[in-house]
């Protein structure tokens, strides 16, 4: 029979306290059942009597662990062209746009923030390639502070229900068919894996990037926030980018009130906004 934990007040402030510290995720009364089923697996696989012993085992500065924690807490839905408004958007209108701005370099360089198992950067990388020449220098750099998934993405396999429903002619050009033992499953053509690098990166940390950014994808990231990491975040944000910039964001994210570093230019889509000389 399964050992019951109880998750008291005192370690549920601690853990949650213990999330936003470290990731900035702030984790309401509600989340205290999703915190408890996540970690008691956890508590069964190290042996651990209760939360409290738990909760040690955190404040004694294993970093082990620390990833491990921060990796439970973390939610990662997504698909492959989720929010499809944008990948069109992003095709149509702003890939064309800093195509004719940045014609004397040819480079192009987007952030994919958030990027969970590698959905959404192959989707971008896909409308890339769309649109932008071969002989253009593209890369995308993925994050996300989950180093579990980071590391799916690198590997670009994925079962075939999820990519179920897209578009033949991007499956034919961008999967290949697993044989054997992967029967079920597909892989991400090299073609693309070689625009992205993948890294494990929390937001609240120091960003690895030097140069100013062109695109920046965000999406369903800031919701788990509160509103002054949010402000920091983003101003962060409209720092890295560049003064044409592009920065998009999830269907239930808004910037007003937030931030006055960007402009509303389509559905949850934002430029920077332009500094006035004077």
């Amino acid at each position: 029979m399964k050992t019951r934990f109880e998750l008291g007040d005192r370690e549920f402030n601690f853990l949650r306290q213990k999330v936003f510290n470290h990731s900035g995720i702030a984790m309401g009364d509600e989340k205290r059942q999703l915190i408890h089923s996540r970690l008691s697996k956890r508590l069964r696989k190290l042996s651990l009597k209760n939360f409290a012993e738990y909760c040690q085992l955190l404040d004694s500065g294993d970093e082990d662990e620390l990833l491990y924690f921060t990796n439970a807490m973390t939610t990662n839905l997504t698909s492959f062209f989720r929010e499809n408004h944008h990948f069109e958007y992003l095709q149509q209108t702003v890939l064309p746009y800093l195509m004719k701005l940045k014609a004397d370099t040819r480079k192009l360089r987007i952030w994919s923030a958030g990027c969970s198992t590698g959905e959404e950067p192959y989707s971008i990388a896909m409308t890339v390639k769309k649109v932008v020449p071969d002989n253009w220098d593209v890369k995308i750099l993925a994050t996300d502070i989950d180093s579990n998934v980071v590391e799916t993405a690198k590997h670009g396999i994925y079962k075939l229900d999820r990519i179920n429903g897209m578009d033949r002619e991007l499956l034919k050009k961008w999967f290949l068919k697993g044989r054997g033992g992967n029967h079920d499953k597909a892989l991400i053509n090299p073609v693309l894996k070689e625009m992205i690098i993948f890294k494990q990166l929390n937001l609240m940390h120091d960003w690895p990037m030097k140069g100013l950014l062109d695109v920046i994808f965000c999406r369903n990231v800031v919701i788990y926030f509160d509103k002054p990491t949010q402000t920091k975040l983003f101003d962060r944000y409209a720092d890295h980018l560049h003064p044409e910039g592009y920065l998009f964001v999830g269907h239930s994210e808004a910037l007003f009130k937030v931030t006055e570093r960007f402009d509303l230019i389509g559905n949850t889509v934002y430029s920077k906004r332009k500094t006035r000389q004077g």
